[in-house]
């Protein structure tokens, strides 16, 4: 029992040391892009290949740019980057953070922009509303003092009861009684 314990201890730590000897990174590469080569040139099954390539992704943010250097993508701002290695340095990751904070300071400002203007839209429909409702009924004036029955003007006589529309005569007596009212003066009363 006394040799079953240690050497029990020593198989799991020799399981232990070989798995991780196995699913260990390739040799020290400079960034991700020869981490991937290297990865790659193993030509592992899917599984080990997928752990690599995490792995991979973990030990380096930056991607190599075509002319030279690198580039970090920040995913929150949907942005990328230049950065002098294949890591940020803590500079790098300082004016990372500050874009950051600038970015969220833009966002907030459009989302307050935003609801000012739906509460405007909203104001402005209400108004459209209220003044589509109908005011009520028309107002008619009436004078506080009526004339007096008698004052009516006199009727007009020349006209003839049975004045046929299409007749000159008829149109006539029409136009020369719009005229004679247009230019009478009012009845004076006594008071």
């Amino acid at each position: 029992m006394q040799f079953v314990i240690p050497a029990g201890l020593a198989l799991l730590m020799l399981a232990a040391w070989w798995l991780s000897f196995r699913g260990s990174p390739p040799g020290p590469a400079r960034d991700f892009e020869e981490c991937v080569e290297q990865v790659e040139a193993k030509a592992p099954s899917n599984d080990e290949r997928n752990a690599l390539m995490t792995d991979c992704n973990a030990r380096f943010a930056g991607r190599r740019k075509p002319g030279g250097g690198y580039k970090y993508y920040d995913f929150m701002q949907d942005r990328n980057f230049d950065i002098a290695g294949p890591n940020p340095t803590a500079q790098e990751r300082k004016a990372i953070d500050r874009a950051y904070m600038g970015f969220l300071d833009v966002q907030r400002r459009e989302a307050v922009l935003a609801e000012l203007a739906r509460r405007q839209i909203e104001l402005l429909q209400a108004d459209l509303e209220g003044a589509r409702q109908p005011v009520g009924p028309p107002l008619v004036l009436t004078p506080k003092n009526a004339p007096p029955s008698a004052a009516k003007r006199p009727v007009d006589r020349s006209k003839s009861p049975h004045c046929e529309d299409g007749s000159l005569t008829c149109s006539w007596s029409r136009f020369s009684a719009g005229v004679k009212n247009t230019f009478a003066s009012p009845p004076k009363t006594k008071p």
